[in-house]
């Protein structure tokens, strides 16, 4: 079997003594050609791991034609919003990775990279809300880790895609670009260029309301703000070369540039009566920016025996350059006498933001099923920021006030060692320890003030699995994380809103620090139930301080004292009809938060609630619909209450030409529900606001696959580098 047939001549025998010497016989083995099959599901394939929740996208329908983002914005707990920033079971300041490492992207960069990625090139996503010891401590609210199938064609293969959208405010943004891989001999490359115009802005009002000793000062505005943002071709690029079939060298780099325009106009009445306001002030302005990012990686992989030791090594450098200029332009009405005045400003920024990582990881499998996993890293943090604000009335005089040169330096030094392995036989164990020991300087050069910060933490974390039964498992977990301060939140300049409002860093600005307790239940191995609590000290959050005789509000961000946070998660997939499947989520959350104000402690807590479905259906003549619907109800977030908000979007997707070229049509918060409207009341002062930003959109997509060459097999790396996330 497996080989041709072979036929000697014909021949006849003599008698019982007849031989015959029919030489060597060469068999040709015998090869079929076999149709394409697919295996394809509705549905990604949800798997509970001891640490994490795998969403398998290869081979699902959600896969095809979908780009990376759309996948990523379905799965369980997840929710992006049209800025790409990132909630995970309704919390803020989710780290996003790629194989393991992060992408130096700002969120709408970020956002931009996904859209234009095709979710064929997707493995699985995993959705870490507690990540182990080889992780960061970085980080309260999770990780997203997406992973990436690998370029496995010889030869060249991509894509090119473009797509246009329309916000419904004579806004048109556009996105286009493609990718090359091209893998030959030892060498896998792959290159990416992809270009945006972005649109939006927002419609918002601000209700501020001062009590006073025997003065009652109402505050009423009025906001339409706009940007548009050109990002010529972002380039990104990287090359593996195999040294042998156990060890390899890599190279990555990637290089943005984005130029952006704003204008926020306001008006704004401000008087003791809401009636009868005494002064209305007209407040334009208007900004310019441009913005770079360098991101360079070096990196080592290698396999040292045949039971899978590996040792890994990354370098990395990061390099961010942002210049600003602002004009505001401030017109006065004293609205008794009609008297007008005006008060013109102007601003230049530069921020310059240097990274500079190096680590090493080490994993060391037994034959019992053990593993102990060690690894280090340095990191080094240098941000400069020179704001410089002048008065702009006939001539410019520099305001030092409201001037300021910060320079701020940290340096990390890591170092981590954890053990997995069977503990009995229905459970299996992971622990884990790190270490992070943090020394940093903030100074700014206009005031002299010097603050100097050295902190060492130990971070441990816990996971149990247990298997108890074929259908049925709990997972266990515990681990310690923590948040450092935005490097923008800790410089003390002014950044300048209206005559009445401005933003100020907090250069005593503490980290936060986070117990996080997890317990999971996986069903048959597609539902899961779990139940968190996180217990928060020294919580980062935006606080508005009030001059109450001079009607001005500050927002800085400072530290309360604690914050607690129960939830239950709950992920229901289900298949209503052969051609209609969906994918369920509910999260019912307590949160509290308190803290020590001037005139006696504050306490903000409610019970909040998410529900998420995903549904995908398959319509005839190959037609894919697919419809996202979420519900958030009201919440507390650190001082603030949130109002619920609600979001729709549909998508219809075709793929044609022989499945090369997929069109697709989409909207996005088909009802403008998801509209941001906070309050706080700080002893008796009110401050609320109502913004929409412009969400809703209608968008057409096209999508060019190409392909050709054989399979071959190819290695992977991670690593990561979290320091980015706190420079955006």
């Amino acid at each position: 079997m497996g080989y041709v047939a072979t036929e000697t001549p014909v021949f006849e025998v003599s008698g019982p003594a007849y031989s015959k010497d029919f030489g060597p016989f060469v068999l040709k083995a015998e090869t079929k050609q076999l149709g394409e099959v697919s295996v394809v599901a509705m549905r990604p394939t949800i798997v509970q791991e001891a640490d994490r929740l795998v969403v398998s996208v290869a081979g699902t329908a959600m896969a095809a034609g979908n780009t990376a983002f759309s996948v990523l914005a379905k799965s369980p707990g997840v929710f992006i919003d049209q800025e790409g920033n990132i909630q995970l079971n309704g919390k803020a300041g989710v780290t996003v990775m790629l194989d393991g490492k992060l992408t130096y992207l700002s969120a709408r960069d970020l956002r931009n990279l996904l859209e234009g990625m095709p979710a064929d090139n997707l493995k699985n996503i995993e959705i870490i809300t507690n990540p182990p010891a080889r992780y960061d401590a970085e980080g309260t609210a999770g990780v997203l880790n997406i992973n990436l199938k690998k370029n496995t064609q010889q030869g060249l293969n991509g894509s090119l895609y473009t797509t246009g959208s329309y916000n419904f405010f004579q806004q048109f943004g556009y996105t286009y670009g493609g990718s090359l891989n091209l893998k030959r001999g030892r060498w896998n490359s792959f290159l990416n260029l992809d270009a945006t115009r972005r649109v939006g802005g927002r419609n918002a009002t601000f209700t501020r309301v001062f009590y006073g000793p025997g003065k009652t000062t109402y505050f009423d505005q009025t906001a339409t703000g706009s940007f548009i943002s050109r990002t010529p071709p972002a380039l990104r690029l990287g090359t593996d070369y195999s040294l042998s079939k156990n060890h390899s060298l890599g190279l990555l780099a990637g290089y943005t540039t984005r130029r952006g325009e704003s204008e926020f106009l306001t008006d704004t009445y401000v008087g003791s009566s809401r009636e009868q306001p005494e002064q209305f002030v007209d407040a334009d302005n208007f900004s310019r920016s441009r913005y770079t990012n360098l991101t360079t990686n070096l990196h080592y992989s290698g396999k040292l025996d045949s039971l899978g030791t590996t040792l890994t090594t990354d370098l990395d450098y990061v390099q961010i350059r942002d210049r600003g200029q602002a004009d505001f332009y401030n017109y006065f009405t004293r609205l008794p006498t009609r008297q007008q005045t005006q008060d013109f400003l102007y601003t230049s920024t530069f921020s310059q933001l240097d990274i500079y990582s190096a680590k090493a990881d080490f994993a060391r499998p037994f034959a019992s099923g053990h593993k102990v996993e060690a690894g280090v890293k340095l990191s080094r943090v240098t941000a400069d920021n020179d704001s410089r604000f002048f008065f702009n009335n006939g001539a410019l005089v520099l305001d030092p006030l409201r001037t300021n040169h910060f320079n701020y330096q940290e340096n990390i030094q890591a170092a981590y060692l954890s053990w997995s392995g069977k503990a009995g036989e229905r459970l299996t164990l992971q622990t884990g320890l790190r270490l992070e020991n943090t020394q940093s300087v903030g100074e700014s050069y206009t005031t002299g003030q010097l603050t100097r910060r050295q902190y060492l933490n130990l971070f441990p974390s816990v996971f149990v699995q247990q298997k108890v039964s074929e259908d049925y498992g709990i997972n266990y977990s515990y681990s310690r994380r923590l948040n450092r301060p935005n490097y923008g939140s800790l410089n003390p300049f002014r950044f300048y809103r209206d005559p009445y409002t401005w933003e100020q860093g907090n250069p005593d600005l503490r980290p936060q620090y986070t117990h996080a307790f997890r317990l999971a239940h996986s069903f048959k191995r597609v539902y899961n139930l779990s139940f968190s609590y996180d217990y928060q000290t020294d919580v980062s959050a935006e606080i508005p301080i009030l001059n109450v005789d001079q009607a001005t509000t500050i927002y800085t961000t400072g530290n309360l004292n604690s914050g607690h946070i129960a939830s239950l998660t709950a992920v229901a997939p289900y298949q209503l009809l052969k051609w209609w499947d969906t994918q369920n989520t509910v999260v019912v959350s307590y949160r509290k938060f308190s803290t020590n104000a001037d005139n006696g402690p504050l306490t903000n807590e409610q019970l909040y609630y998410m529900l998420q479905s995903n549904h995908t259906l398959a319509l005839p003549y190959k037609v894919r619909l697919e419809v996202e619907a979420r519900y958030l109800g009201p919440t507390a977030s650190g001082l603030y209450q949130i109002a619920p908000m609600h979001w729709v979007g549909l998508a219809l997707k075709k793929a044609i030409l022989k499945e090369k070229l997929e069109v697709g049509v989409n909207v996005n918060d088909l009802f403008k529900g998801y509209r941001y409207r906070f309050s706080t009341d700080i002893n008796g002062n009110v401050n609320e606001f109502d913004q929409y930003f412009r969400w809703r959109s209608v968008g057409l997509s096209l999508r060019y696959n190409f392909s050709r060459g054989e399979k071959l097999d190819t290695k992977r790396r991670n690593s990561s580098l979290e320091e980015l996330n706190r420079a955006n």
